[in-house]
């Protein structure tokens, strides 16, 4: 038994057919099908189902699987600490961030991670949150951007900043005519969603449960730019957490930003990572970049003048 073949079953795992797994591992299919019969021959089981058209690892190479995945993490682990130790700014990182916040949030950081770690390699995975927990848990992320709370005592949190949730309405809507609220005024209002695995999604409806609002029926938004579209083309109101309305995302004309008054309704962003990682000294200075975010991106943007104010 060898790394090698290890990775080459990690990977039937991952792909669940052998030519996109031979693929993924830069080796032919013929070669990755009879290193995995090798390693079935040497444990003297079967690890995976072959059939015509789909590959299913059997229960038995389920849990070897996962085992390949600890191994090959414990290895590169090691390396990870002998290459740290000659340039601990140097090397690859492999993080995760959700689609609600890497694109809004990296246009601000990148350029100043570039100039503080000039020969880091940042390596930029977006996935949903569930994802990016099993990702770091296996192996596959060094660390991950995610929305508090996380419940797994395995993992270290690093807690950067909190994000607040701004109120988006057409701007013929009645709650256009103001520039802020309180989080009671969504009583009984009907907000548009993004659809089920978006942590957005859970956070939205923890304001709405708060607020005494709920779901809109019969729509949910596969992404923030498809609820940011419905909003402007007059469909409804939904809630924006506030680096998705800065530069340079581009304002709609047809959008009307409302603040909250008092202590606005936000999520709190972290950066978290395995307590086992060698890089956790390395990812704490990392952790420092991301908090030190200028304070104004995190504040609502000023509303634009009316044109009576302006005369």
């Amino acid at each position: 038994m060898n790394l090698r073949d290890l990775k080459y079953l990690v990977a039937l795992a991952d792909h669940k057919h052998f030519g996109r797994a031979a693929a993924a591992s830069f080796v032919s299919q013929p070669t990755l099908s009879t290193q995995i019969k090798k390693l079935e021959d040497e444990l003297g089981v079967a690890l995976v189902e072959r059939a015509p058209r789909r590959v299913m690892l059997t229960p038995v190479g389920r849990e070897v699987a996962e085992r390949a995945r600890k191994v090959i993490a414990d290895v590169e682990q090691m390396a990870e600490i002998a290459r740290r130790s000659q340039d601990p700014e140097a090397g690859t990182v492999r993080l995760g961030l959700f689609p609600t916040l890497g694109p809004y949030l990296l246009p601000h950081v990148v350029p100043r991670l570039r100039q503080r770690f000039p020969r880091l390699e940042l390596l930029l995975i977006e996935e949903k949150t569930d994802q990016i927990l099993q990702r770091l848990r296996d192996g596959r992320l060094d660390a991950g951007l995610l929305a508090l709370p996380i419940h797994d005592d395995q993992l270290h949190v690093e807690v950067l900043f909190d994000e607040p949730f701004l109120l988006a309405v057409p701007q013929q809507h009645p709650m256009a005519e103001q520039d802020s609220l309180e989080l009671g005024d969504l009583d009984n209002q009907h907000l548009l969603l993004l659809e089920e695995g978006h942590c957005l999604r859970d956070q939205a409806l923890d304001v709405c449960h708060m607020a005494g609002a709920d779901e809109r029926d019969g729509f949910r938004a596969t992404s923030l730019e498809t609820l940011r579209q419905m909003v402007a083309a007059g469909v409804g109101i939904t809630l924006l957490p506030v680096l998705a309305v800065q530069p340079p995302v581009p304002s709609s004309p047809d959008i009307h930003l409302l603040r909250f008054r008092g202590n606005p309704p936000h999520r709190q962003i972290a950066m978290v990572w395995r307590r086992s990682s060698a890089m956790g000294d390395f990812l704490k200075q990392l952790a420092a970049q991301f908090r030190s975010l200028p304070e104004q991106l995190l504040r609502p943007p000023q509303p634009a003048p009316s044109q009576d104010s302006r005369l």
